[in-house]
């Protein structure tokens, strides 16, 4: 980034990461990390073994197979100094309300940033809706709201989380009514073909807040993943068009802010560094820059979040290059410092209710 930008000016907020432990608690990804630890096997010659769209989503296998806690994104924090994160469900396999009391258990605000914030898994669809956010609230008091995983593609060989027309599914709906009884916010990961159903999810709850995450991840945007996605020039270039009109429309609604995170995903298409590199923050810039603008421009300032979505991200950057290469794609579009401040804290405190103890 330029050398007049001083991230260490700015109070940080990291307001998506993950921690897990798979060898500890119940995740989807349990049995592989448990295995692996057993087996006397080269993790890239296992990984071959995984279908083509499980490796192109997570590009490095290693962050999966291990834990990560605080002290683990404390270390990859580097000279970034965050105060505070939020944290996002993942995956968890049992009963969710327990992975919310495992976060809350987790030594943050020590010698660690402090946990502001808790977003839960939870399915609107489900018939037990009220009691799982019941327990969610129950589990600790800093949950702010729930993420359900909504993403799908409609090319086979890109990783798919749930079936086509989740969003729309009148069981979705009904229980989504009841996040607006309960004043809770909805993290929303999809890929960007779905953001005119977002749309109209966001008309049909105005008073819910809805948090795009990952500006709606356009897979194929920087270079071919799947069968048939961003395998050309122009593909990637009407795919582009289309996330730009769709943002746009989605952006109209003001209940709707985007995190300005996970952009460093493989699954949109970067070719992975050599493993224990980074890739340099000119050519993220680069690559993410006209993405950032465009966001900058339908969302404004005041509806932009940002993340490091660590460790999903680690294999193509650092957390310093995540954050660097979002203020220098801002900046470059326009945004000032007090824009930044808003961008990487004041609007997650707004959006998530954090208190600030001020």
């Amino acid at each position: 980034m330029g050398r007049d930008m001083d991230l260490t000016g700015l109070d940080i907020l990291d307001a998506h990461i993950h921690q897990w432990d798979p060898h500890a608690t119940p995740r989807e990804f349990s049995g592989l990390a448990k295995l692996m630890r057993r087996l006397p096997v080269p993790v890239d010659l296992a990984a071959k073994l995984a279908p083509r769209r499980d490796r192109e989503f997570i590009g490095d296998p290693r962050a999966f197979l291990g834990p990560y806690l605080p002290a683990n994104y404390r270390a990859d924090t580097g000279p970034t100094a965050v105060e505070a994160i939020v944290h996002v469900e993942v995956e968890w396999a049992g009963w969710k309300p327990d992975e919310t009391r495992w976060v809350a258990s987790l030594p943050f605000g020590v010698d660690t940033p402090a946990l502001a914030a808790v977003i839960g898994s939870a399915d609107p669809a489900a018939v037990d809706i009220g009691a799982v956010l019941d327990a969610h609230q129950t589990a600790s008091p800093l949950l702010r709201g729930i993420r359900t995983m909504v993403a799908h593609h409609p090319d086979p060989g890109v990783k798919s989380f749930a079936a086509a027309g989740a969003l729309t599914a009148p069981a979705f709906l009904h229980g989504f009514a009841q996040l607006a009884e309960r004043g809770l916010a909805f993290d929303a990961w999809v890929y960007s073909g779905q953001l005119p159903e977002l749309a109209a999810l966001a008309d049909r709850f105005p008073e819910v807040p809805i948090v795009l995450d990952h500006l709606g991840t356009p897979a194929g945007a920087f270079g071919p993943v799947g069968k048939h996605t961003g395998r050309t020039p122009a593909q990637r270039h009407t795919l582009l068009e289309r996330w730009r009109a769709d943002l746009t429309e989605l952006a109209a609604r003001p209940n709707v802010t985007a995190k300005v995170s996970g952009l460093m995903m493989p699954v949109l298409g970067h070719p992975l560094p050599p493993r224990g590199t980074s890739t340099p923050v000119p050519q993220l810039v680069e690559r993410t820059g006209p993405l950032l603008a465009h966001a900058f421009d339908v969302f404004g300032a005041d509806r932009l979040i940002w993340g490091s979505n660590f460790p999903i991200d680690k294999p193509f950057t650092t957390l310093t290059g995540a954050a660097e290469t979002v203020a220098t794609g801002l900046t470059a579009a326009g945004a000032t410092t007090a824009d930044l401040r808003k961008v990487f804290r004041d609007n997650a405190v707004r959006v998530y209710r954090i208190d600030t103890g001020s």
